[in-house]
């Protein structure tokens, strides 16, 4: 005798607001809530809510772009390079991935990265052994909404507004981004 699961799967479309994480669901590409973030664009796949276990957040950058050395305090990192070239700083050592490599960045160990190729497409998983992961909530934060996944022009940013919202989220700016890319 077989038996039919009754639990169901969501596809969302890109400007519908994600399912419950209590229930699964499949976000293909280009879908989920886009965000123009520090100057690229961030699409959430999964938002833990106030009490899922994991985030997923998938980011398209330009060459040079790297965030500001930081740590998290309460959240592992799980990094998955998708499309280009990308190299990570952590813990006193430089190491590049590439298309399909796979990135661990244990909290509480300071780390940053920057992309070599023309762009790069990854996402970030983060977990929390303390509660649902805020970094989600950092992107959102500090993010204007997009209706598609398409960067608007490059923005100004203020270092302060990134080193105040990193902290209402557990996380610490300890250093500026990534100096230029070499020609």
């Amino acid at each position: 005798m077989s038996t039919t699961p009754t639990t169901s799967t969501t596809s969302t479309t890109p400007t519908a607001a994600l399912p419950s994480p209590e229930q699964p669901y499949v976000v293909d590409r280009d879908e989920g809530e886009h965000r123009h973030f520090l100057n690229h664009v961030a699409t959430t796949k999964i938002d833990p809510g106030e009490s899922g276990s994991l985030s997923a957040i998938e980011f398209v950058a330009p060459k040079g772009f790297g965030p500001p050395l930081h740590v998290h305090e309460d959240e592992d990192e799980m990094m998955v390079v998708l499309d280009g070239e990308i190299v990570f700083r952590s813990g006193g050592r430089e190491q590049t991935g590439v298309s399909g490599s796979t990135v661990f960045l244990p909290r509480g160990v300071p780390h940053t990265f920057q992309v070599l190729s023309e762009s790069a497409r990854f996402t970030t998983v983060t977990a929390s052994p303390k509660g649902a992961p805020r970094f989600g909530r950092f992107v959102a934060e500090l993010g204007d909404d997009l209706a598609e996944p398409v960067a608007p022009d490059p923005v100004e940013i203020d270092p302060g507004a990134v080193a105040e919202a990193g902290a209402r989220h557990g996380i610490t700016i300890l250093g500026p981004p990534p100096g230029p890319l070499a020609s």
